[in-house]
């Protein structure tokens, strides 16, 4: 099932858009979350959740790009989840490792805002379409997904060492690209 009949059954009001919804992308969504979680559980219920944020939302959303829009959604559900059930006392996880990467790309004190902007949002897509294929894939398993540098190494078939050293010239690229852009 195409994304436009899977649309036309949310606007319909059919049942069956959340099972297709699951069957085309609930292992996508399980992914994304578990990233975000790291709890099987957690990230189960985060699905669940996703797939009535999307009955509550389309309509009126009416979204060009499902995927896109669905990932979006789970990354803000297993987000929200994730800041809800940390203290400081379990800390830890890729969620804040990631952050703090991110940190000295941009405003330290207002990361959160700026990653959540539009304008930001255009200059990172902006600056992924001039890296290497490699590293764009490296840095958006990295950053989107939020996959542990092991992870991303097994998955390409290269060292950590590697994974992480592209990492890092990948976020001085970006901060020299932001400071270029007046985001710094």
């Amino acid at each position: 099932m195409n994304d436009a009949e899977l649309i036309a059954l949310y606007y319909a009001r059919d049942e069956r858009a959340s099972d297709e919804t699951f069957r085309k992308f609930g292992g996508y969504c399980y992914t994304i979350a578990h990233n975000i979680l790291g709890s099987s559980q957690d990230s189960e219920e985060c699905v669940n959740d996703v797939l009535l944020r999307l009955w509550e939302r389309i309509p009126p959303a009416k979204p060009d790009n499902l995927y896109a829009y669905t990932a979006a959604v789970t990354r803000s559900i297993a987000r929200n989840r994730y800041a809800a059930s940390q203290t400081k006392k379990r800390g830890g996880g890729e969620t804040v490792l990631v952050l703090d990467e991110l940190r000295d790309c941009t405003d330290p004190d207002s990361v959160e805002q700026q990653l959540d902007s539009r304008e930001l949002g255009t200059a990172v897509n902006a600056f992924l379409g001039t890296l290497k294929e490699q590293h764009r894939i490296i840095f958006v398993q990295r950053y989107w997904y939020l996959c542990p540098v092991e992870d991303i190494a097994a998955n390409l078939g290269i060292s950590k060492s590697k994974v992480t050293v592209t990492l890092m010239r990948t976020r001085q690229k970006l901060r020299t690209y932001l400071e270029k852009e007046g985001f710094l």
